[in-house]
């Protein structure tokens, strides 16, 4: 007999998630705001796609740098301290920003050193957020948990862009203010969270072997390691974020707000994915179905490069947002549902990089791109070689494609 499902609401009656869910949205909010600012600002001094390109460089290396300290940091100290640190870190440095919109002198060093510290800052924060959420809820609501947790994010991703081009219009200062109270919002909320870790008996050594053992855990997994890295290569190759205000300005002919409305289209398409997969789960062919959802982000971002109306773009990311949610979805219950407590820091620290190379380094590589051949056959290119690693995924990690259930059965 299949035991019942717990309503999709139920993981609400729990206090802790609730606050965690609140710290969720408020980042999501403030990061959001903070990317549509930095990028418009940045493009407003230099007018160059390439600088546009080092802001995802600035805020990726942090984290790939620091990566095994990070997850070490996750493992071994109160994880719901170190995220609360970790975010007031980042409500100073958007401060720091809001200082140079109204006082700077035009030069674009103090922007970069600003985003450092906001990567470094993100670099211990997510690790150490994603190992605890499986410590707050029961495992029979563990998908739901993950899936409510996504949909609040991306409903501040939706809210987030479009609130910061709307602010942008009162200047950057204004957006980096709002994105400085969220980050210290919320870290009061993650402080509040009453679970409390068992106390850490004996911290474990500093050595390569419990440093890089996330990395050697994923690597002996691989629908976890096929998971994980069919993320990075296909976002690596199709995002088209960092671009967004050189097709808002120049090809779609939109100011600041339509740069947020562009921005708020895939997280559009993402919290409504979510919601759905919160109610009504994946049972069945979950590898197959990552690998699909991939090959549907790269049509899109192909069809997305090849645009010049607004509402085709905007109709482009929204489905990007859907079916990169449903990537999101299966390798973060992989990820967080197989690996056990005490190595999840390490591991989601090593995902976090991966999460980060698709998405910052991703806006290197297409800003990069876009200033050697152009915006549009960038993204265009890039659409192109995400179905064609969806294809080639299939064949490297056959367990991948063959995986059924999202969670291995107790």
């Amino acid at each position: 007999m299949t035991a019942p499902t717990a309503p999709r609401w139920s993981v609400f009656r729990n206090g802790d998630f609730r606050l965690y869910g609140g710290a969720r949205f408020l980042t999501g909010l403030a990061y959001q705001m903070q990317a549509v600012a930095v990028g418009w600002f940045v493009y407003d001094l230099t007018r160059s796609a390439l600088a546009l390109g080092l802001v995802g460089l600035a805020s990726f290396l942090p984290a790939m740098l620091s990566a095994l300290i990070t997850g070490h940091v996750a493992d071994t100290y109160d994880r719901r301290l170190v995220t609360a640190i970790a975010y007031a870190i980042l409500a100073a440095a958007d401060l720091g920003l809001l200082g140079f919109a109204l006082f700077g002198t035009g030069a674009i060093w103090p922007i970069y050193a600003l985003v450092v510290v906001i990567g470094t800052s993100r670099a211990f924060a997510n690790p150490a957020l994603q190992a605890l959420l499986p410590t707050l809820v029961p495992r029979d609501l563990f998908g739901s948990a993950i899936a409510w947790n996504a949909s609040l994010w991306q409903t501040a991703s939706i809210i987030g862009p479009a609130a910061g081009g709307l602010l942008y219009v009162l200047g950057p200062a204004v957006v980096f203010g709002a994105a400085a109270a969220s980050f210290a919002l919320a870290s009061a909320l993650v402080a509040a969270i009453r679970f409390r870790p068992d106390p850490v008996t004996e911290r474990p050594p500093v050595t390569w072997a419990t440093l890089s053992a996330g990395l050697s855990y994923i690597r002996s997994q691989p629908v976890v390691l096929g998971a994980i890295s069919l993320d990075l290569v296909a976002v690596l190759l199709g995002g088209a974020t960092a671009l967004l205000p050189i097709f808002a300005a120049e090809i779609l002919h939109v100011g600041p707000f339509g740069l947020g409305a562009l921005r708020s289209m895939p997280a559009a398409g993402a919290v409504i994915t979510a919601i759905a997969l919160a109610y009504r789960p994946l049972e069945r062919h979950a590898g197959a179905r990552m690998l699909q959802a991939v090959a549907v982000f790269g049509l899109a971002i192909t069809v997305f490069g090849l645009s010049t109306s607004l509402t085709l773009s905007m109709a482009c990311l929204f489905v990007t947002g859907a079916a990169d949610m449903i990537s999101v979805y299966v390798r973060q219950t992989f990820v967080q549902g197989e690996t056990p407590d005490a190595m999840r820091g390490r591991v989601s620290a090593v995902n976090t990089v991966f999460i980060g190379a698709s998405n910052e380094l991703g806006e290197f590589e297409s800003g990069t791109l876009a200033a050697l051949v152009g915006a549009v056959p960038a993204v265009v290119a890039g659409g192109l070689a995400t179905i064609l690693v969806a294809l080639l995924w299939g064949r490297l990690f056959p367990a991948l494609k063959a995986r059924d259930r999202l969670l291995p059965a107790e």
